[in-house]
């Protein structure tokens, strides 16, 4: 029954007449009407959202083809052919004439545009313009509506819209949000190397783990993890690129239930750092005179604050050290293993992991992961 509204609401969106009103209103609807489909997805209203973000995306193409046309037209004078693409001279006739569509249509492609990069070409103006029509923001939404409906099929596509279309995102940075977006999606399809090669391309936005550099830092991060303990490893080593952390996690799941302990190792190191590093800047952000000695006091200072047991919620903290744990474990390394599984054994917030890790401190072994492939 949902896929059947969902298809409906499609349908819908195709057949609805396209909105006729003037570029600079315009401009001001297609955010509006992404606006308001957020509002329906939020709301759980998901076929309101589907025509609300097909309708963001045909306003946003119909204004800029209105202004990619108004600027053709003044290309298209007698008096403008003759200035031999000079952007420069083709702006100031336009202002000298008051041509108030086409100097709408070059505002707001400086607006979007950095003017330097047209290279004084009115023909590479008339190119970027062209470019505008695709809306990245609306063509995630619509893949996020499918994804909540269970349209996976329909939700990837969508998100791959989005990634090709980024270089229109008003926020730059949002096309890693995208391919998480896609790893997930991957991840539930099954489609497990596709999965691993959308996250490389996350991993490799962390320039800690990149080049040789990075393998030097993994090998000598592990080495004091091994050899001189947690506590110094956290003394030593502090990294908050939030960004990398969810796909480090991921990651290090990923290769320790397929048995690339050595992978899952190094993965789930970068991620335990990055999370313990966020948890003591919270830390002494609330208490100035906090000194990290331990991982017990670490949990001590962090208890009763909501924001950081939020956030450990959030990362899987407690998976992610048992897994840890568990990855030291399979390549070997077992007094690391212990080190891990001991702090987790006491701490009742745990739960599960808690338990696992007393089973393990008796009898370990090597297990696979609850999400295995």
């Amino acid at each position: 029954m949902q896929r059947f509204f969902v298809i409906l609401a499609v349908m819908l969106t195709i057949v609805r007449p396209s909105l006729s009103i003037s570029a600079q209103d315009t401009e001001k609807t297609y955010w509006w009407l992404l606006e308001q489909g957020k509002t329906f997805f939020r709301n759980g209203a998901y076929g309101q959202a589907l025509m609300a973000f097909e309708d963001a995306k045909r306003t946003r193409k119909a204004m800029f083809e209105q202004m990619e046309q108004d600027l053709i037209v003044v290309l298209s004078m007698r008096d403008v052919r003759r200035m031999h693409d000079s952007l420069d001279d083709v702006e100031q006739y336009i202002m000298r004439n008051r041509l108030d569509q086409a100097a709408r249509a070059l505002k707001e492609l400086y607006y979007k545009t950095p003017r330097d990069s047209l290279g004084g070409s009115a023909n590479n103006a008339l190119k970027a313009i062209d470019a505008l029509k695709s809306y990245p923001e609306a063509e995630y939404w619509l893949g996020e509506t499918y994804r909540i409906e269970g349209e996976l099929v329909l939700a990837f596509k969508q998100y791959k819209k989005a990634y090709e279309q980024r270089a229109n995102l008003e926020n730059p940075s949002f096309d890693v949000e995208i391919l998480y977006k896609i790893v997930e999606v991957l991840k539930t399809r099954r489609e497990y190397t596709e999965m691993e090669d959308i996250a490389k391309e996350i991993v490799a936005l962390d320039t800690l783990w990149q080049g040789d550099s990075g393998v030097f830092t993994r090998n000598a991060m592990s080495r004091v993890l091994e050899t001189d303990g947690i506590a110094r490893f956290l003394t030593i080593y502090r990294y908050d690129n939030v960004g990398v952390e969810r796909i480090h996690r991921i990651l290090g799941f990923f290769y320790y239930a397929s048995g690339r302990h050595g992978n899952a190792l190094e993965h789930l190191m970068f991620s335990f750092l990055i999370q313990n590093t966020i948890i003591l800047n919270e830390i002494i952000r609330n208490n100035y005179g906090f000194e990290f000695t331990d991982i017990p006091a670490l949990f001590r200072a962090a208890k009763g604050n909501s924001a950081i047991m939020d956030y450990m919620e959030s990362t899987e903290y407690y998976k992610t050290v048992y897994y840890l744990g568990a990855a030291f474990y399979a390549t070997g390394k077992a007094g690391a293993a212990r080190d891990f599984w001991l702090i987790l054994r006491d701490v009742p917030e745990a739960g599960q992991w808690a338990t696992r890790s007393a089973s393990q401190l008796q009898r370990p072994f090597i297990e696979r992961a609850v999400e295995t492939p």
